[in-house]
């Protein structure tokens, strides 16, 4: 049995995996915020309910918002700032009794859709988060991809490419710059560009559903969103040249994506064709858990013995 834990910001979620990949239980609760060693306990009381409850022990993965710093073996770039500087792998492994491995939490995200999701079996997998951020992640013959620096996949904060006049420099982001991709894609930006439109203040999935009505301001909204999509995701279809690009988060709902983003991204591309596909991905929000228990059959360089 593989168990997948999910910690994020405001829930935990724990996952138990049969050896076929079908799933025998779930638990959700809520994270306790701001508190390291409640945390700890807490990822310890979803796995002991899920064995308790399946009759086995597993083998534990798990997803963070975050990275281990492979200058400090502590946890670095996390939202949830209560992990950060903290050897949060170790202290899991000792409080578990057992070896653990830990990913970025949109790593596991594009692990799952490579292994039995929407890519399974394709060589070169990219995974796309557009939600509330914009996260990236990157699998390559089953394997997550770590990079020297443990940000590989992070996409969202290189600059929006080939930016138009109106586009410069760009909204500033949390990250310290200004005019990241995750500034442009995100769902709040989504929003936040049809206010500065004229629209009035809605979600992004409301202001799909309104272009799907035909409102025009809505419209024209999405076409500017497609666009910096397109150019963004070029930019990664340059360097990595993935079979698959998979979408996963709150914004992979707007449909029209899948054939719009890949007829603008021709132009960006540096090839006579494209032949990557865009997809939606097959497990939807829980990709991520599935992915962080995948995380002892495909592997990873980040376990703690």
């Amino acid at each position: 049995m593989r168990i997948g834990i999910d910690l994020g910001g405001t829930k935990i979620e724990g996952l138990a995996l049969g050896d076929d990949g079908r799933e025998l239980d779930r638990r959700r609760i809520p994270a306790p915020r701001g508190n390291y060693e409640d945390t700890i306990r807490a990822v310890v009381d979803v796995v002991a309910d899920l064995e308790r409850r399946v009759g086995q022990t597993g083998t534990v993965g798990i997803g963070i918002p975050g990275a281990i710093s492979p200058a400090t073996g502590n946890i670095k770039n996390a939202n949830s700032t209560w992990l950060n500087g903290r050897p949060l792998d170790r202290d899991l492994a000792n409080a578990l009794d057992r070896p653990v491995r830990l990913a970025n939490d949109a790593n596991c995200f594009a692990l799952s859709e490579a292994t039995d999701g929407a890519a399974a079996g394709a060589p070169i997998v990219f995974g796309v988060i557009v939600g509330t951020g914009t996260g990236g992640g990157l699998v390559i013959s089953g394997r997550v991809v770590t990079g020297a620096n443990a940000i590989a996949g992070e996409w969202g904060h290189n600059p929006l490419p080939a930016p138009r006049d109106d586009e410069r420099p760009g909204p500033p982001c949390y990250c310290g710059r200004s005019g990241c991709i995750e500034t442009f894609l995100s769902g709040p930006a989504l929003a936040r560009d049809y206010v500065a439109h004229g629209g009035d203040d809605v979600s992004a999935l409301d202001v799909s559903r309104r272009a799907d009505t035909g409102d025009a301001r809505a419209m024209a909204c999405l076409e500017r969103y497609e666009h910096r999509f397109a150019r963004a995701i070029a930019s990664v279809i340059n360097i990595v040249d993935p079979d698959v690009i998979v979408v996963g988060g709150g914004l992979s709902n707007i449909r029209r994506l899948y054939a719009r983003v890949p007829a603008l991204w021709t132009d960006h591309v540096f090839s006579d064709r494209v032949d990557t596909k865009l997809v939606p991905a097959k497990y939807g929000d829980a990709s991520g858990v599935r992915g962080a228990a995948w995380l002892w059959e495909r592997g990873t360089p980040l376990a703690v013995q």
